[in-house]
C-alpha cells in the first residue's frame, strides 16, 4: 500500500495540472451565459482557429427574433471595426471570422439584440483568437503525451526526494529524457509547423511558453547532472519538480507567437514577422 500511495498521489497532482494549464489558457473557448428576455443562452467562442479556413462563430438560441452582430479587426491595429451580422439558422446565430496567417490574431466581440435592448457577450472586453497552421497529428500527439510523462516523473521524483530512503535516480533519468524530448525537440517542432519559427522564447524573444520550458529543463539539467556525480541530490530533485510545477500552472499559450501586421508586407522570413523573435 505504501509503494501505491505515492503513485496515487503523483497522477492526482499531474491530472490537476495539466487540466488547470488548459483550462485557464488563452486559447480554450471563453464560456458564459447572458439572460435575453428571461432566456439563459449559453455561448462558447473560439480563442484558437486553424489558418486553413474562417473561423465559425455561432451561439445556439431557439429565439429566431434575437439579431446577432459580430464585429471584428485585426489585433494590436489601428483597423476600423468590421461589423457582420450574423445569420439564423437551425438553432442558431451564425457568422465567420476570416482566416488569419500563423500567429494572426484578431480581436472580436458579439452583441445580441432584442426587443430594444442589446446583450453583449464577453463583458471583460473584445476576445482576442489567434490562428495557426496545422500540426500533423504525429508530431501533435507525441508532443503531448510525452509532456505529460515528463510531468508525471517529474511529481513522482518530487515525492521520492522527500523520503529519506527513497531513489530518485530512476525517476530523475526518466524526467530529464522525456523533458528534453518532449520539450527542446518536439516542442519546437509543433512550433514550427503552428506559428512557421521554431524557438521565439528567450534570448531570441518573448513567448512564454518556450521561455517556461526552457526554465524548466535547465532545473532539471542541474539535478540530472547532481544524480549523475552520485552527490546528495534530494533538494535539488525536490527544487526541480517544484520548478516544473509552478511551470505548469501557467497558462499554456500564455504571451504566445504573435503576428506583427506593421511588417506584414516586408520582405522578410515567417519568424521575423512574430513578435518577439
Amino acid at each position: 500500500m505504501k509503494k501505491i500511495l505515492p503513485w496515487i498521489l503523483t497522477v492526482m497532482i499531474t491530472l490537476f495540472a495539466a487540466v488547470f494549464q488548459r483550462l485557464t489558457g488563452p486559447s480554450y473557448p471563453l464560456r458564459g451565459n447572458v439572460i435575453v428576455q428571461e432566456k439563459e443562452i449559453s455561448y462558447r467562442l473560439p480563442r484558437t482557429h486553424e489558418s486553413t479556413s474562417n473561423c465559425p462563430v455561432t451561439i445556439q438560441t431557439e429565439t429566431p427574433e434575437i439579431r446577432g452582430i459580430l464585429r471584428f479587426r485585426r489585433f494590436k491595429t489601428d483597423d476600423p471595426w468590421t461589423e457582420r451580422n450574423m445569420v439564423y439558422r437551425a438553432g442558431a446565430l451564425a457568422s465567420e471570422l476570416p482566416r488569419q496567417p500563423a500567429a494572426g490574431k484578431l480581436e472580436y466581440m458579439v452583441t445580441l439584440h432584442y426587443d430594444g435592448k442589446r446583450h453583449t457577450l464577453s463583458e471583460k472586453g473584445p476576445i482576442v483568437i489567434r490562428f495557426k497552421d496545422p500540426v500533423p497529428l504525429a508530431l501533435l500527439i507525441p508532443h503531448v503525451f510525452i509532456m505529460f510523462l515528463a510531468m508525471l516523473f517529474s511529481t513522482r521524483s518530487g515525492l521520492e526526494a522527500l523520503d529519506p530512503k527513497g531513489n530518485t535516480r530512476p525517476y530523475v533519468f526518466l524526467t530529464f529524457v522525456f523533458l528534453a524530448c518532449g520539450g527542446m525537440i518536439l516542442g519546437p517542432l509543433v512550433q514550427k509547423f503552428a506559428f512557421g519559427a521554431l524557438w521565439t522564447g528567450f534570448p531570441l524573444g518573448s513567448d512564454l511558453t518556450d521561455t517556461k520550458t526552457l526554465i524548466a529543463f535547465l532545473g532539471w539539467l542541474i539535478a540530472f547532472i547532481v544524480v549523475i556525480l552520485r552527490k546528495p541530490a534530494r533538494v535539488w530533485v525536490l527544487a526541480a519538480s517544484l520548478l516544473l510545477l509552478i511551470v505548469y500552472l501557467i497558462p499554456h499559450s500564455l504571451l504566445g507567437s504573435e503576428l506583427d501586421y506593421s511588417r506584414i508586407s516586408s520582405a522578410v522570413t515567417p519568424a521575423e514577422k512574430i513578435i518577439g523573435s
